[in-house]
């Protein structure tokens, strides 16, 4: 197992460019296969999940030509659908969350999927109600096997049909609209998720010759089409790498420029940060965070304490709540952090009250920073990483601590962020993978 050592402290200075985004190329990547064509995409992450997906795909004989580690050029003519039901998938799939993402498209083109209980991050319960209550709306069949331990989804004919979703779930959202464009007839959903993931996957399935409308909305029409043609797909830059860099620049007083930055589709996440105190120049489509010795909470207008909680886009995305939380230890302020989606994200702030960070956790759900207002740092401790957002987190007060900090199990790290380390000391880290 691999791990971090990191000796903090020192501001950093430079340019850095966010890579391809990691939620929106699970999608994107699964819907390869509605088509026997040819799919090119670009800007893909060099990560840890998305590398898993592809290997995934070439085990089920989809054809992958990478040219460079950022673009694939995927042809799903001679899938092997037995696959999805073998051991060896079970085993890989479960390390990923996203392999779910692979059971729309297979039902969309091939009537039938398979999918194992669920891998990813450890940070509470992710149902999969949503992805099965809309495909057996749009007609498929749905048993679970405990034998095998797959869900056995079979659907000689998918026809369209009016969902009503019970959340607004973006994999849900991805995956029902993936089995749908090739369904007969009309199918719509409403209180989709309308994230820029969403939209992206949208935009390439019509591309691809599919009838959507309503993209960018809470309500999408799919109109079916009976089949689908090859195309080419660039990646928004990663909304959460953006966030993860502006955090870090506000935490160790670094003078940092986000390039190409995707700010158009970022939402709200700046103006979370603004009222964190962190100030943000914008020059097109760069952002740059200056050094500040200093940043203070804004209050509402009442006085009341700032509540930084998620919600569905256009609200501001959970995982960078972690990001938000971490970057509130060094303030000038206090602020509450109301995790609302997962049950578990928050159990990393021990080892940041072991840092010094003068943090109260309420309930797994809640929990209020009281800022130090740089008047004591951070010290560096040994720690372990539990999910990708909370590894990240970590690695940011690691670099704003006194000291020296090991980070351990960074494989989860490694999982959403590509080449963090080389990339951090380029900037001046000074950061070391033993």
């Amino acid at each position: 197992m691999n791990s971090f050592e990191v000796y903090g402290g020192k501001k950093l200075y430079g340019d850095i460019t966010p890579q391809g985004a990691k939620n929106e190329a699970l999608q994107i990547i699964s819907a390869v296969l509605l088509t026997p064509e040819k799919v090119r995409i670009t800007n893909i992450p060099d990560i840890l999940d998305v590398n898993l997906l592809i290997e995934l795909l070439i085990e089920m004989n989809v054809k992958v030509e990478r040219p460079k580690r950022d673009t694939c050029i995927f042809q799903a003519d001679n899938v092997n659908i037995d696959y999805l039901h073998s051991e060896d998938y079970k085993k890989k799939s479960g390390r990923l969350r996203g392999s779910v993402m692979l059971a729309g498209p297979m039902l969309s083109r091939f009537r039938k999927a398979f999918i194992p209980k669920p891998g990813g991050d450890k940070i509470g319960r992710r149902r999969l109600d949503t992805h099965i209550i809309g495909f057996q709306k749009l007609g498929a069949s749905f048993n679970y096997h405990s034998e095998d331990g797959f869900f056995h989804l079979e659907a000689p004919d998918l026809k369209g049909t009016s969902l009503l979703l019970d959340e607004p779930s973006v994999t849900g959202t991805a995956n029902i609209v993936m089995a749908s464009v090739m369904a007969k007839g009309t199918t719509t959903i409403y209180n989709a998720a309308c994230e820029p993931y969403i939209q992206q996957l949208c935009k390439l399935l019509n591309a691809m010759g599919a009838s959507i409308s309503g993209i960018g909305s809470n309500r999408l029409t799919i109109e079916g089409v009976t089949s689908l043609q090859g195309t080419e797909h660039r990646m928004l830059p990663d909304m959460i790498e953006v966030g993860s860099f502006i955090g870090l620049a506000a935490m160790t007083q670094s003078d940092i420029t986000i390039r190409n930055a995707g700010i158009e589709h970022l939402g709200i996440i700046p103006e979370k940060f603004q009222q964190l105190g962190i100030k943000l120049n914008f020059k097109g489509d760069d952002i740059h965070i200056p050094s500040q010795d200093i940043y203070e909470v804004q209050r509402y207008l009442d006085g009341g304490v700032l509540t930084v909680y998620d919600h569905p886009w256009p609200g501001f995305t959970p995982d960078l709540l972690s990001i938000v939380l971490v970057t509130a230890i060094q303030a000038k302020g206090s602020v509450l952090i109301h995790q609302k989606m997962f049950e578990s994200r928050l159990f990393f702030v021990d080892k940041l009250i072991d840092m010094g960070a003068q943090i109260i956790l309420c309930d797994p759900h809640r929990a209020v920073v009281i800022g130090l207002e740089r008047e004591q740092k951070l010290r560096g401790i040994t720690m372990s990483s539990p999910d990708i957002r909370a590894g990240v987190s970590l690695l940011i007060a690691a670099l704003s601590a006194e000291g020296r900090s090991v980070i351990q199990n960074i494989e989860q790290i490694d999982r959403g962020y590509q080449y963090i380390d080389a990339r951090l000391i380029k900037l001046g880290a000074e950061i070391k993978r033993i």
